[in-house]
């Protein structure tokens, strides 16, 4: 079984009921075990400012998936989700990617892994160091808690109740 961090966004709609769903979803999946969850944090958006904040959570589950297999399940979730194409960071009923996939690094046109963006995403980083500080990216080789002492993006992230 390997080792899944997963983080979940939603600023359209229902953001909360959006993102839990999600989970739901997931969890109902043979072969994926949920293990846990960060709190939700409201953040601001990151590339495309002029849009509502979201909301984001990381999750934690164990698989025997293969990393393919697992980017069908949430792209069906994200459609059953009702996600819309818009344009590049723009607004998303849900969105899930997956940030690591075990100690796995590859990169072909539909899936980067581990995720190429997470050392420069606050909204990512802040959750993921709640529930798996000692967690190493293996590709820097850095804990995810250097990361987020490392991480360049100064937008607000704020734990929700």
């Amino acid at each position: 079984m390997k080792q899944v961090f997963l983080s979940f966004g939603s600023n359209v709609g229902k953001r909360r009921e959006n993102i839990e769903q999600a989970i739901a979803a997931l969890k109902e999946i043979p072969g994926l075990q949920f293990v846990h969850t960060s709190h939700l944090y409201e953040t601001e958006p990151v590339g495309k400012k002029d849009q509502p904040f979201f909301l984001n959570m990381v999750a934690e589950f164990r698989t025997s998936l293969s990393s393919d297999e697992l980017l069908r399940c949430i792209k069906e979730i994200e459609r059953v989700g009702g996600r819309v194409q818009r344009e590049r960071w723009g607004p998303r009923e849900i969105d899930i990617d997956i940030l690591f996939y075990g100690d796995e690094c590859r990169a072909t046109e539909t899936l980067i892994l581990p995720h190429p963006e997470i050392a420069n995403r606050k909204f990512v980083l802040v959750p993921l160091a709640e529930i798996a500080p000692d967690v190493r990216d293996p590709r820097s080789k850095k804990l995810i808690r250097e990361l987020l002492q490392q991480c360049p993006d100064s937008s607000s992230v704020q734990q929700v109740e």
